[in-house]
């Protein structure tokens, strides 16, 4: 089944997907004009082709992503360093829910690629099972371990016959998606499946 996702501020860059894959990138008037029966998915803000996040091992092994259930405990946010470090002694087996829900977290930031080397199979299951693209990670890292890492890292842009992976942020530019952060994100797609959706 044909999907056309159309965000409103980059309606020049609107992307056809078939299945897994991109079938073509263009402006929204013409994708719709060739594929009048394609499913459209309509986004606020600008469609990019989503974010690698360098600190796959920082976010997914050496932080805690608290279950729901232990908020009352232990809070929602995430908790890294010596905490963390000692919830992962304390019951190993946290590290695979931990690392599934913190893939979770970096979807609803827009990140479609991770980078660094994973050492545990929980994380390296997690970042599979989600679809998400291994990058490489850069020789110089921006700053602390974020779910959105200043600067920001796109990757390259959408093209027909790549994989079926973006992200659509709520902001006007690109510049506002910088100053902003990737907090604002509404939809990723991964595989050519909505992983993500904020509204």
């Amino acid at each position: 089944m044909l999907t056309l996702h159309l965000a409103e501020r980059s309606p020049e860059t609107a992307v056809l997907v078939d299945g897994a894959s991109i079938a073509a990138v263009g402006p929204y008037e013409e994708l719709a004009a060739a594929e009048p029966r394609a499913r459209v998915r309509r986004w606020p803000g600008i469609l990019t082709p989503g974010l690698l996040n360098p600190y796959g091992p920082e976010l997914l092994e050496a932080t805690y992503h608290p279950d729901p259930r232990e908020a009352d405990v232990l809070g929602t946010e995430p908790i890294a360093g010596a905490r963390a470090r000692e919830i992962f002694r304390a019951d190993p087996a946290r590290l695979g829910a931990s690392a599934r829900r913190g893939v979770q977290r970096m979807l609803a930031h827009g990140t479609v690629a991770v980078a660094g080397e994973l050492r545990s199979r929980a994380a390296v299951d997690a970042v599979r099972r989600a679809g998400l693209a291994v990058g490489q990670r850069p020789d110089r890292l921006p700053g602390p371990a974020a779910l959105s890492p200043t600067p920001l890292i796109l990757l390259p842009g959408p093209v027909p016959g790549g994989p079926a992976r973006f992200a659509v942020f709520d902001v006007a530019d690109r510049a506002e998606l910088v100053r902003r952060g990737a907090g604002t994100c509404v939809a990723t797609v991964i595989g050519g499946r909505l992983v993500y959706r904020g509204r």
